[in-house]
């Protein structure tokens, strides 16, 4: 099957990383599990709106944030477990422009086993048997245009149950799931 796999929020923990370069930066203490809704970042720091904290995201010792995150426990092995199973792993992410170059690094240098790779904001174009993300809005979008396939939220504090959407608590659930589709 083919499985369209969200990256930040999903794959890469994206608030863990953005929280951690701020708090060493700025010398706060924000804590880890902060983030509780969907761009609550302005709220939380002193970036007055989410355009300013994608300018401070773009450099970071030279690259991007996205090129400094750190994985969520289990997804390489689950990735790589879909993989072994015989599952084409499709990436669909969300980035702006300026990190696109390390958004394919990341992919590389994490070991990340797909052929294909989508950076879009309609990821319901991208034709999946299986889709796997945690933005609310993708979420919603995937269950309206792709009523016939299997649509999970990855759960987050950020995000809230969605009619058509299986819930998703953790990557050997995600692998399960997948392997029941498949039946």
């Amino acid at each position: 099957m083919r499985l369209g796999i969200d990256l930040d929020g999903v794959v890469a923990d994206f608030n863990r990383g953005w929280i951690d370069r701020y708090n060493r930066q700025y010398g706060t203490e924000l804590p880890f599990d902060a983030v509780q809704s969907w761009d609550a970042i302005p709220g939380l720091t002193h970036f007055e709106d989410m355009g300013v904290f994608w300018d401070w995201a773009r450099d970071h010792d030279g690259h991007t944030l996205f090129h400094h995150l750190e994985t969520y426990p289990g997804a390489l092995e689950a990735l790589e477990a879909l993989d072994r199973l015989g599952h084409d792993i499709v990436i669909l992410t969300t980035k702006p422009d300026w990190a696109i170059s390390d958004t394919y690094t990341w992919l590389g240098e994490n070991r990340i086993k797909t052929r294909e790779v989508h950076i879009l904001e309609d990821k319901w174009r991208v034709d999946c048997d299986v889709y796997l993300d945690d933005a609310p809005h993708n979420l919603r979008n995937l269950v309206a245009k792709r009523p016939d396939r299997m649509v999970c939220r990855f759960v987050r504090p950020w995000n809230s149950p969605i009619g058509g959407a299986n819930d998703i608590i953790d990557w050997p659930e995600f692998v399960q799931s997948v392997a029941s589709q498949g039946r």
